[in-house]
Order: structure tokens, then C-alpha cells, then sequence
């Protein structure tokens, strides 16, 4: 592979490119700091330089689809004001579409071993994420009577666990799960059921 003249500005930057490509094509698992170096065009030592090992490399490009994944998130939150409502279901179409547009870095962030709190900006990128998912269903809820109140944290864990699963099982070709419907419409069933035993939504809407 012929080398990319990658200089001290984006060497980082390329090796983490080089990881997502991996990732996304044998798994976080799949591959070595080698061929990471190889991919991105340089030396083996040169990867040493920016990242202790393969464990390292892969939380940054996790930390990196965290802000990515919050910045959308937080789009789709602020696209859906005024309403509450439609605030709250379009984080949750966020969430499936960041799983499809960015599939390295979602296997980076979810399902690479890789702790959230393996390193205080990854922490604080991830808190972030999940705070606007849970800003959402606070202000959705915010109108049920406190003694039946789901806390907001628990709110959001249940439609971020809905809609991880239907990522997983339906919309990344996961062996042997099969849907006649399309991943869209189960995770928008599945909020508005959630909605509708909280009493959010009219039962026939």
C-alpha cells in the first residue's frame, strides 16, 4: 500500500480512519495495530507515537462517534421543538440512523468491550449523548404526576435499550433475525406503545 504522506497534524487522525474501516469490516477484534498501519500507510512504531495499543485507538474513535452521536441527537431534539413529543421520537430516529450511517463507530462505542469510563473525555462525550435523550424524556413526562413518574434516567435507558435493540437484531443484517417490517417502523411502534402506557399519547394515535 502506497504510503499517504500523513504528517504529525493527521497521522492520529488517520490511523483512527484506518481503525474505523476495520472495525466496521472484521469487527473490533478483527484486526491488529499492524494492519492499522498498514491501512493508514505507515510504520508499525509510527502508531506507537499516538496510541499505547489497539484497546486505545479504538476508544478514541469511540470517544469520536460519542460526539458525533451527541451532535445528532441534539439535532434532532432541537428539530422537533416546540413539541415534546416529537422532540422525544426523533432522538429515537436519530439513534437508528447514526447506527446506519456510521457503523465503525457505533461497533466502537457499543460493542468493542471498550468502558465508557475508560477515560474521562469519553466519559464526559458519553454523559452528554445520554443527557439529551434524558432531556427529552423529562420534558415529556414532565406533566404525569410526580408519584407516577418514571425518573427521567429510567425513561430514557428503556427507548435507548428499544431502540439498541432494534438496531441490533434488525437494522445492521444480524444472523437469523429476521422482521417483516422495516426497523423503522418497529422502533416507532415500540415508543408509542411505551408512550401509551405512560397515558403521553392517545390510545389511538
Amino acid at each position: 500500500m502506497p504510503k499517504r504522506g500523513y504528517h504529525h497534524g493527521n497521522l492520529r487522525q488517520a490511523l483512527i480512519d484506518a481503525a474505523l474501516e476495520l472495525i466496521t469490516a472484521k469487527g473490533p477484534t478483527g484486526f491488529t495495530l499492524s494492519e492499522a498501519a498498514k491501512q493508514a500507510g505507515v510504520t508499525p512504531a509510527a502508531v506507537y507515537r499516538h496510541f499505547e495499543g489497539r484497546e486505545d485507538l479504538i476508544a478514541e474513535a469511540a470517544r469520536q462517534g460519542y460526539e458525533i452521536f451527541g451532535d445528532l441527537m441534539n439535532f434532532a431534539y432541537e428539530s422537533g421543538q416546540p413539541s415534546a413529543l416529537a422532540a422525544f421520537e426523533a432522538t429515537g430516529r436519530a439513534y437508528l440512523a447514526f447506527a446506519r450511517k456510521y457503523p465503525g463507530h457505533y461497533i466502537a462505542m457499543f460493542e468493542s468491550g471498550i468502558s465508557v469510563n475508560r477515560n474521562p473525555d469519553l466519559a464526559a462525550v458519553a454523559t452528554r449523548a445520554r443527557g439529551v435523550l434524558e432531556k427529552a424524556a423529562a420534558e415529556l413526562s414532565e406533566h404525569i404526576p410526580p408519584d407516577k413518574r418514571p425518573p427521567a434516567s429510567m425513561f430514557s435507558a428503556h427507548i435507548w435499550a428499544l431502540s439498541h435493540g432494534v438496531v441490533e437484531l434488525f437494522a445492521r443484517n444480524s444472523p437469523g433475525a429476521q422482521s417483516p417490517f422495516p426497523p423503522e417502523d418497529l422502533l416507532e411502534s415500540g415508543i408509542g406503545i411505551y408512550l401509551r402506557g405512560l397515558g403521553l399519547i392517545a390510545p389511538d394515535r
